[in-house]
């Protein structure tokens, strides 16, 4: 045998050595070199299981006690549209909303806030209220039972607080959005409802009639 084959034939043995050590026991669509491999295989536990780590034996753990998440907005005025002493709504869009749109996407006050509630408006509100406020969405046209109008005397009369805590929470066959939609996006809709009101004058005389 040459030196040659004598070079190959042990390249090839070694290439097969190094193959079958690094054989993980299953077929893998990875790249050969995978980095951190540690990060990818933790152990886990499954939801709902049981573990003896903890004297509960519980594997889905509760919150320490007294602990907030981050985002949470603690304000009730902002936050639910409440009085701080809950005695009742706010009546306007509180100034620290207002205030806030001032650092997003160089949208400064209330023209900043209609303009992403137009755009809220447009996505979540219109299937049912149509783009004027006045109930008669696509849904509707449907067979949906119709909301009521944006323009009637007791809409443009309640406060700007119970206005958003309806969008949070909901009412008879209108879903609660507080989930779907942020908070400052929330009191958007609002400010642009109020918007709405006023630019839909005649609407709401043919509603009062």
């Amino acid at each position: 045998m040459t030196r040659a084959s004598l070079l190959l034939t042990a390249a090839v043995a070694v290439g097969a050595f190094a193959s079958l050590t690094g054989c993980r026991g299953q077929t893998s669509k990875e790249s050969p070199i995978v980095g951190i491999r540690g990060m990818y295989d933790q152990p886990r536990y499954d939801v709902q299981s049981k573990v003896d780590f903890f004297p509960d034996h519980r594997s889905m753990r509760l919150p320490v006690e007294n602990t907030v998440p981050r985002e949470e907005i603690l304000d009730p005025q902002i936050a639910k549209g409440r009085l701080l002493d809950d005695s009742g709504y706010v009546l306007t869009i509180p100034q620290d909303v207002i205030r806030s749109r001032a650092g997003v996407r160089n949208e400064g006050g209330p023209e900043g806030l209609v303009e992403r509630g137009q755009e809220r408006f447009n996505i979540y509100c219109t299937p049912c209220h149509d783009k004027t406020g006045s109930g008669h969405g696509m849904v509707v046209k449907h067979g949906m039972l119709a909301p009521p109008t944006f323009h009637q005397d007791r809409i443009r009369h309640m406060p700007d607080g119970q206005l958003f805590a309806t969008i949070s929470n909901g009412i008879r066959n209108m879903p609660a959005y507080g989930i779907s939609i942020p908070v400052s996006d929330r009191w958007a809709i609002v400010a642009y409802v109020r918007a709405l009101e006023l630019s839909q004058a005649q609407l709401a005389k043919e509603s009062d009639l």
